[in-house]
């Protein structure tokens, strides 16, 4: 929030009370939305070593052979929960592509062009944003891309 704030960018901020076994789209039911504009954020080694960051409606799954083809890497694999902390700043369920520790190459579904704003972690578990594509894309860098199967 800091950073749309810092931006003065308009946003919509939802909380709801967190579960350890509420699911994405639990998470979207709870705050009113439809599943397929709320997005999760995904982090993963690639065969090289490189991290990628990839965000996919949360009724989907991540495609990692789409991942790999669009990362341009032979393979990819999710990031183990207990290294994610230390390589995003984020915990597990609290993951933003905004405000990383350091920059990563990061690709969203196309199924995100759809909408004029989308919603994904304000970066702690229990809130949503919902922001404008443009709005993100401003302070993040990414591509749209077929990810999610």
């Amino acid at each position: 929030m800091r950073v749309f704030d810092a931006h003065k960018f308009d946003y919509e901020c939802f909380t709801y009370t967190a579960d350890p076994s509420m699911s994405g789209v639990d998470v979207a039911c709870e705050i009113g939305l439809d599943a397929d504009s709320v997005f999760k954020t995904l982090v993963a080694r690639c065969r090289s070593g490189k991290i990628c960051v990839f965000m996919v409606p949360v009724a989907k799954e991540l495609d990692l052979k789409k991942a790999a083809l669009v990362s341009g890497e032979k393979s990819v694999s999710m990031l183990k929960s207990k290294e994610l902390l230390g390589v995003t700043g984020y915990v597990h369920g609290g993951c933003s592509p905004v405000g990383m520790k350091k920059i990563f190459d990061t690709y969203i579904d196309e199924s995100a062009a759809k909408y004029e704003r989308i919603t994904l972690s304000a970066g702690r578990i229990g809130t949503q944003l919902r922001v404008r594509l443009s709005d993100l894309m401003k302070v993040v860098e990414f591509r749209l891309c077929d990810l999610a199967k």
